[in-house]
């Protein structure tokens, strides 16, 4: 299927600590649906992708987020992985290039731990999702209705649990992508 020909996306990812099947399942699928990834980060060089606690592959950088724009991607999809959102939440570039998406009502696509960064944005609020069930509480106090179910879809913005969600995860993420902007999905603030 090409769904998503012609579409740019953005997966932001710190120099290390991303899920490595959160990252490499969703590109597979952007890739399949026609869609063209981009691996975003805050360094050139590589990033360090991890099997749960193990140093897993090393994946090229296409663009640092300070020279990235919002406006030049179609969707952002942001792993998981417990240090990979908690660098981002740190690094104010990539929290407001984050929040962009939100702001410009483009799809976004969360799994795992990403909620972290979503949190430091300030865009849950209001909005039904799903995360990591250690990240329920953080959630609920950012104004989220959080539930615990595979996939939550809210007005083109995606979240899953963990890599036992990737298949309807990335089936979803494609749809929301090739779907497009959705006004609901602006950011309150």
């Amino acid at each position: 299927m090409n769904e998503l020909t012609g579409k740019r996306i953005a997966f932001v990812v710190a120099p290390e600590g991303a899920e490595q099947i959160e990252l490499t399942e969703p590109w597979k699928a952007v890739r399949e649906a026609g869609g063209q990834p981009e691996l975003v980060s805050t360094s050139l060089g590589e990033i360090q992708a991890f099997n749960h606690l193990d140093r897993g592959d090393k994946f090229p950088v296409d663009r640092v987020v300070t020279d990235a724009s919002p406006d030049d991607y179609d969707g952002l999809i942001l792993p998981g992985g417990v240090a990979n959102p908690d660098f981002l939440r740190t690094d104010p570039n990539a929290v407001r290039f984050v929040k962009t998406f939100f702001t410009q009502q483009k799809p976004v696509a969360a799994i795992c731990h990403a909620s972290w960064t979503l949190i430091e944005a300030d865009v849950v609020r209001g909005r039904r999702m799903t995360s990591w069930p250690s990240l329920q509480t953080d959630l609920r106090n950012a104004g989220a209705d959080w539930v615990d179910q595979e996939v939550v879809v809210d007005s083109g913005f995606v979240t899953s649990r963990n890599p036992n969600d990737l298949p309807a995860f990335c089936g979803k993420l494609v749809e929301e992508i090739a779907e497009g902007k959705h006004r609901a999905q602006a950011a309150s603030t």
